[in-house]
Parts: structure tokens; sequence; C-alpha cells
């Protein structure tokens, strides 16, 4: 068979053909009377398992050394390639990230482009100054989008970066609210933690809705920076598991103090003192959990909590009994 007819039938192009042949991939078996290049079957079948090999991704090389050398083995070759393809497709996916976040800016020229590139390149700087840099940048910037501040607050180890960056996304918007209660769902605690403390400084009710469903969350860390943030805006619905923080004795001050925020209401103040005392009654509830919630009774104002301390001032447990005593006469002295 002559090269133009195995060209048609093959796909492979005549100058590829005669390129095949010039590095001894494919060499045609033998020619015609005139001098043509003439193909057999076995000439054929060798074209399309090359065709095949560079189909993975293999160099022409590396398809000489896989046809011809009998102890080859496949197996290397093949996870190199997989390894290769695995970075290209990383890089790809890397680049079409970029390209998004720029678009999604919404340039108008080359010089919004060129400032989105350098702000995108200096978050993901190994300089802590120079990402803290661009995040204080950020929120004068329209050119970096949320979703690029989010990420990069999510993966910040730097605290002070961090902090810069959960500034910039208190000033960015409500989408931000939404793109970081991805991260409560993260497997990796620390992302966590990261989402739920960027959201404690967001405005909105957007953030406040996230967070009353973070106070749901599974992580009693979520749970807690929820909590705290959610008191001290007010929110009832975070009564339980700010008493629960108090028990645990993790992050009890805060706990207790966002309690006394809430206790301003005569309602709240007699439900958390009884939600208080019905732990103080619980046959699990330690003697150091004990002390911690009777010196929360100090700041809930009311009878019930009065009451609560009068009881408490004749307990059989010393500490908690002078505890609750020395809190009524500074109750009883204002």
């Amino acid at each position: 068979m002559l090269i133009g007819e195995v060209a048609r039938r093959s796909g492979v192009s005549a100058r590829m053909l005669r390129h095949y042949e010039s590095l001894g991939l494919v060499r045609p078996s033998g020619r015609t009377g005139s001098g043509y290049r003439e193909y057999s079957r076995e000439d054929i079948r060798r074209i399309f398992h090359v065709e095949s090999l560079r189909s993975l991704g293999l160099s022409l090389r590396e398809i000489g050394r896989a046809l011809d050398e009998p102890g080859f083995a496949p197996s290397a070759l093949v996870d190199d390639l997989i390894r290769r393809t695995r970075e290209r497709i990383a890089a790809e996916t890397e680049l079409l990230t970029r390209l998004r976040r720029i678009d999604a800016g919404g340039p108008t020229g080359w010089e919004d482009v060129l400032q989105a590139v350098a702000l995108l390149q200096a978050l993901g700087s190994k300089s802590a100054d120079a990402r803290q840099r661009a995040a204080l940048s950020c929120a004068d910037e329209a050119a970096v989008p949320v979703e690029a501040l989010v990420e990069a607050a999510l993966g910040e180890t730097d605290a002070n970066v961090a902090g810069a960056l959960r500034w910039a996304l208190a000033r960015s918007g409500d989408e931000a609210a939404g793109l970081l209660a991805r991260g409560l769902g993260s497997p990796v605690a620390a992302v966590r933690e990261r989402a739920v403390q960027a959201l404690t400084e967001l405005p909105g009710d957007e953030a406040t809705a996230q967070l009353r469903h973070a106070l749901g969350s599974p992580d009693a860390v979520v749970r807690g920076y929820a909590a705290v943030a959610l008191g001290a805006h007010g929110v009832v619905d975070a009564v339980p598991t700010l008493i629960d923080m108090i028990v645990a004795g993790r992050n009890d001050t805060d706990a207790a103090d966002a309690l006394g925020v809430l206790a301003a209401d005569t309602a709240t103040a007699d439900r958390i003192a009884s939600g208080l005392v019905g732990r103080l009654a619980h046959d699990t509830t330690g003697a150091p959990a004990r002390g911690r919630l009777t010196q929360a009774l100090a700041g809930i104002p009311g009878a019930r909590a009065s009451g609560a301390l009068a009881e408490l001032s004749r307990d059989e447990d010393r500490a908690v009994a002078l505890t609750a005593a020395y809190l009524l006469r500074l109750r009883a002295a204002r």
C-alpha cells in the first residue's frame, strides 16, 4: 500500500509518516519499481500502535522504546504518565481558577487585569508581609473577587495575615458569608476554625444565619465561636451552647460574658438562670464545673438567679457555698 493510501486510511498525514520513518519508528517494508514507499500489513499495524501510544501522551522517543526494546516494562512508564497528567491537570485547573477570578472582577482594561494578577500573586506569596499588604489593599480594590479572599483566609496560618484577610472580608459584601460557610464542613479542623472565626467578624443577616447553623456543628470549637458571637449580638439560640461551654471549661469566661449580655432581657435572664441551675443539679456535673456555673450566675440579674445563689450558699460543696455567699453580698451591696 502506497503512502497516500496509508495516510487516507489511517488518518496519519503523509508528512507525519515520513517523520516516523526518519525517526525509525515506522519503516515501509518495500519500494515499488518507481521508488515509492510501500507499506505492508505489519507496517500499518505498527502505525496504529504508534498512534495508540501517542494518544496516551507518550513522546515519540518513549514510543520507540516501548515498541523496540524486548525487556521494556510499561508499568513504570504508565505510572510516570499518570503523575505527569495529574500535574498538568492541576496546573490547568489553577490557571482556570485564576482566569475565572480575574473575569469575576469585571476588568475594563488591561490595567485592571494586571492589577488583579498582581494581587492574586501577592495573596499566594511565601512572604507573610506580602500577603498581609495584599489583604489590606484588597479592601479598597475591586480587582480581587471574594472567592479568592475566602480561599486565602481558610488557608492562612499566620495570625497577622489572617486578621487582615478577615478585615478585608468584612468589607467585601454579603457573598463572603456563604463561601465561608462551606469551610465549616471541611475535614480539616483548622480550616473549620478559620471559617467560623471569619464569620464572627462579618456584618449582616447572612453571616448571622450561618452562625446559627454552626450551633449545630459536631465540632465543639465551631459551636463555641458561633455561640459567643451570637450571644454578644443578643441571639437567644446561643444559650444552651454557652452553658455547655461553661460546664466544659472551654472558653468559659467569654461564654459567661455572652450570657450576661443576653440577660439584659428579663425573660431571657430567667431562662439562663434556670439553665445554669439545672446543670448545677445534674448528677454528672463535677465540682469544677459547679464552681464555674455558680460564678456565671453572678452576671445574671433577677430574682431567679438571686434565689439560686441563696440556695447554693448552703450547698454541701464548701467552695460552691462560699462563692454563692460572696456573690449574694455583692448583689446586696449594689
